[in-house]
């Protein structure tokens, strides 16, 4: 074949290679958020790769110009570097997993978080009202040695909320390990038929709704709030999604499909073990802010509160937002 007919006949797919290489080649995060490319499609990319390579060695082969070599290879080794292109490293990838994968990961499980968190929250408002109305009810929920104790906690007259007079670096460990405890039991508990996430969701929820019932009744409410506001946001999140987690596990094992009961369970375990990842750093973060900033008692109500609000909006913008401009696996 002459080169001008070479030319004539693959021209038009070189520069729609080339074209897609300086569209969406070099910031590949940019381009998946780019909903109105019209040009070669992304799947299509690595046949258009390996043709450019197949016509590059037939252009050496035949004699053709030194210029249309070059520009085929010029064109052939872009399109290697965007191919194969060295892994993020592992902090970048963990971070992209945090920022995005993890938010996605818990919107496509909506179904099982909606229903891990009507588990934690209806008996958590339950409760707080029933302990407002009864409040001798606090004590089917703790003894009367323990009611002391947390009276004591949250007493408007301390100048460390929630704790006795620990360091902060203690409580930090002993937070992380409580919490990334609760978190991990909670998940694992769905493989008893999807029970144990239920029962541990719906237990929490009373015994928090019914300690917070308790010390608003008795006037140590102001101080109890001041201590949760700012990391609530990042614990009582991560409860509900392990909880999620669990649910998806027991569904798993007891309604499969058409899958074997072992594959789901092991899918199941693996999918849920990205989310517990995340669950992980959500526990760290609140296990931080609890042990340094939620147990200072000095600083005033507004300024507790004011945090508390920003962490939430962050933590719902991230599960609800993050991840969106990357396309679905």
């Amino acid at each position: 074949m002459r080169q001008e007919h070479f030319i004539v006949r693959h021209e038009a797919e070189w520069q729609a290679f080339e074209q897609w290489l300086d569209a969406r080649g070099a910031r590949p995060r940019r381009a998946r958020a780019d909903r109105s490319w019209r040009g070669l499609p992304d799947e299509d990319v690595p046949a258009a790769y390996r043709r450019v390579c197949q016509q590059l060695g037939l252009a050496r082969r035949r004699g053709y110009s030194p210029q249309l070599v070059a520009r085929l290879q010029e064109l052939m080794q872009r399109g290697h570097a965007v191919m194969y292109r060295p892994p993020l490293p592992r902090w970048q990838r963990a971070f992209e997993f945090l920022l995005a994968d993890m938010p996605r990961l818990v919107r496509a499980e909506a179904g099982v978080m909606w229903a891990a968190l009507a588990l934690f929250a209806i008996p958590l408002v339950a409760s707080y009202v029933g302990v407002q109305v009864k409040p001798e009810l606090i004590h089917t929920l703790m003894g009367a040695q323990q009611v002391a104790e947390v009276e004591s906690m949250y007493d408007p007259a301390k100048s460390t909320l929630g704790r006795a007079a620990e360091s902060d670096l203690m409580m930090f460990g002993y937070y992380i390990f409580n919490n990334i405890s609760i978190g991990l039991r909670t998940f694992a508990s769905g493989l008893l038929a999807g029970l144990g996430p239920a029962l541990a969701l719906a237990f929490n929820g009373v015994f928090i709704g019914g300690v917070a019932g308790h010390l608003q009744a008795t006037g140590h409410g102001e101080p109890f709030w001041r201590f949760v506001a700012g990391h609530s946001a990042f614990e009582l999140s991560a409860i509900v999604i392990a909880g999620g987690a669990g649910l998806r596990l027991g569904l798993d094992l007891i309604a499969p499909g058409q899958r074997r009961r072992v594959d789901a369970l092991v899918e199941g375990g693996r999918r849920g073990a990205r989310l517990c990842l995340g669950v992980f750093a959500m526990l760290v973060a609140a296990a931080f802010i609890e042990a340094f900033w939620s147990s200072i008692g000095w600083i005033p109500a507004w300024g507790k509160y004011s945090v508390g609000g920003v962490l939430w909006a962050l933590v719902l913008a991230w599960l609800w937002f993050g991840g969106r401009d990357r396309h679905a696996p």
